[in-house]
């Protein structure tokens, strides 16, 4: 019987290398990879031991983007620490607020400044709404270029309202598209105070900036620090220094004389409901005095339900200040330049110069 015939089976030859796949091309490839890894290594390194130099007191973590530098150029950032202080937190909290109840009605909502405003779209809004005005610009841009443009007509706007009373614009376009967080809020500050926003923005607030420059091929890093906020006074009364300014400034002597002659004013009128003041700032926190003041002042009745007899909050003593507000307006008298808030937070010079705006007018009324 004879056995099936066996099979010859061909040696196993390894495949052919491809040619990048050979020993030098595998070496020569890893050399590359190792080459390139070591390069961005190095870089960042040298973006790590610029911050950390003993220039520079506080650490910083740095992007890699952040220490691709040209020679000479310069970029600055937050110090992170700074973003920690509960007064700068507390100045992007009012200023998102603000913003989110000017827009309302828009169905509007901010919840990161640099995400949410970068693109020109909320600043037109917002911009459109305070100065009650229309902006020539494309409702929706998604790219770069229409973002830049729109900005550059929103900002461009800002300048016009913003310049005449002696601003610093400390803002381009490019600073806000590239989500600079401190342009933007030196930006929405101005235009609070420009706008005398009914808000109570924090006083004193300033963050360390770290300045990071390219020099002879090593990055070089300082610290700065940026103001944001001076006092209250300062920012909403920047342009329009009056007597008052000058009083408190240089001759605060004189000033129990005008608080004198201020509280026998208020006097000869509260007294004919049997009230009495002794303290400005404190007696008229509140705006039920000035309420029934005007009323006294202009011979009629306020009805009790268009203010709040006894405020219990913060909320019902503005809304009886601006109540008082405008019925001043309804009397003639020019606009005050106080903001609610600031008489109901005790500001003794936004009191006396309401009342001082009052005893122009009714100083010789019985």
């Amino acid at each position: 019987m004879s056995s099936a015939p066996r099979l010859r089976s061909s040696p196993l030859r390894p495949p052919k290398m491809k040619k990048d796949e050979s020993f030098l091309g595998k070496l020569g490839g890893t050399l590359a990879r190792r080459k390139k890894a070591r390069d961005v290594t190095d870089l960042q390194e040298e973006g790590k031991n610029a911050i950390n130099s003993p220039m520079s007191p506080a650490l910083v973590n740095l992007h890699p983007e952040d220490t691709l530098l040209e020679e000479n150029e310069e970029r600055t950032m937050i110090d992170p620490t700074s973003k920690d202080d509960p007064k700068f937190k507390e100045l992007v909290k009012v200023l998102i607020g603000w913003i989110n109840d000017v827009l309302v009605e828009d169905r509007i909502i901010v919840k990161q400044l640099e995400e949410d405003l970068y693109d020109g779209q909320v600043l037109q809004k917002l911009l459109e709404k305070l100065a009650d005005c229309k902006l020539n610009v494309a409702e929706v841009t998604q790219s770069e270029i229409g973002q830049k443009q729109k900005l550059q007509t929103v900002l461009e706007a800002v300048q016009d309202l913003l310049r005449p009373h002696g601003w610093a614009l400390q803002w381009t376009v490019d600073s806000i598209h590239g989500k600079n967080l401190v342009a933007i809020l030196h930006l929405l500050v101005s235009l609070a105070t420009h706008f005398r926003a009914p808000i109570r923005l924090p006083e004193h607030v300033s963050v360390q900036m770290v300045v990071v420059r390219k020099r002879e091929g090593l990055l070089h890093s300082s610290h700065v620090t940026e103001e944001l906020t001076t006092t209250t006074e300062m920012m909403m009364g920047r342009f329009e220094r009056d007597a008052f300014d000058t009083l408190f400034d240089h001759a605060p002597d004189k000033l129990s004389f005008v608080k004198k002659s201020l509280i026998t004013f208020v006097n000869k009128h509260l007294n004919k409901l049997n009230l009495e003041v002794t303290e400005l700032e404190t007696q008229f926190a509140d705006g039920v005095y000035l309420v029934l003041l005007m009323g006294l002042l202009d011979d009629y009745f306020v009805p009790l339900h268009n203010f709040y007899l006894t405020p219990d909050s913060f909320d019902q003593k503005v809304h009886n200040v601006s109540f008082a507000f405008e019925l001043m307006l309804d009397a003639g008298l020019v606009k005050p330049k106080a903001r609610p808030e600031d008489v109901v937070t005790l500001d003794l010079k936004s009191t006396l110069r309401v009342l001082y705006n009052l005893f122009t007018k009714y100083k010789d009324m019985e």
